[in-house]
């Protein structure tokens, strides 16, 4: 009730909506575009919101998302490997900081691993110091359509700032997989 700023990690969850004050500051990562009634709940509070998540350098990086992405990205491959019984084939879905984190641990782990992307620029980075295991892809319906249909495990890695993730796998495409596939 006295705080001029209030610090978290994760978004405020709605039992603490009430006791947020008008033109009280909180800087936490809010993810809005995915959370509607988060958005209206601070619109009706009057807070001040600053999400960690749209903090941008000149560069246009994200310092304070790229750790939260990072762990994001090593955790997907493993906790994705508890349901598959054989080495994988891995699709990766965005080729930032989540997905080559994620590519790295999957090849580690031994599976033959996709990364895609619509960045060509990326993903000669990427075949300059992944492993022999790591192929890149751009990113396109019919690629993404096609990888599907042999995946074992997909990450979806993509990043839009500010906004919500796209939805790149449609229901249909979801009917090409093979059974078991864990995304």
């Amino acid at each position: 009730g006295q705080a001029e700023m209030i610090i978290k990690v994760k978004e405020p969850i709605a039992e603490e909506y009430p006791l947020i004050k008008e033109n009280q500051l909180l800087f936490t990562y809010f993810h809005f575009a995915s959370g509607e009634e988060l958005t209206h709940a601070m619109i009706a509070r009057k807070a001040v919101c600053l999400a960690y998540e749209t903090v941008e350098l000149p560069s246009r990086a994200l310092p304070l998302l790229i750790p939260m992405s990072e762990v994001a990205g090593r955790m997907a491959p493993q906790e994705g490997a508890k349901y598959l019984v054989k080495p994988a084939h891995v699709l990766v879905l965005g080729a930032g900081i989540v997905g080559t984190q994620a590519a790295k641990v999957a090849a580690g782990l031994g599976a033959q691993v996709t990364i895609m992307d619509i960045n060509l620029n990326r993903l000669r980075e990427l075949d300059d110091f992944m492993p022999k295991n790591v192929v890149t892809q751009y990113s396109n319906e019919y690629n993404i359509r096609e990888a599907i249909k042999t995946a074992d495990l997909i990450v979806g890695a993509v990043l839009i700032p500010g906004a919500k993730a796209p939805h790149l796998i449609t229901r249909d495409m979801l009917k090409t997989m093979r059974p078991g596939t864990v995304v």
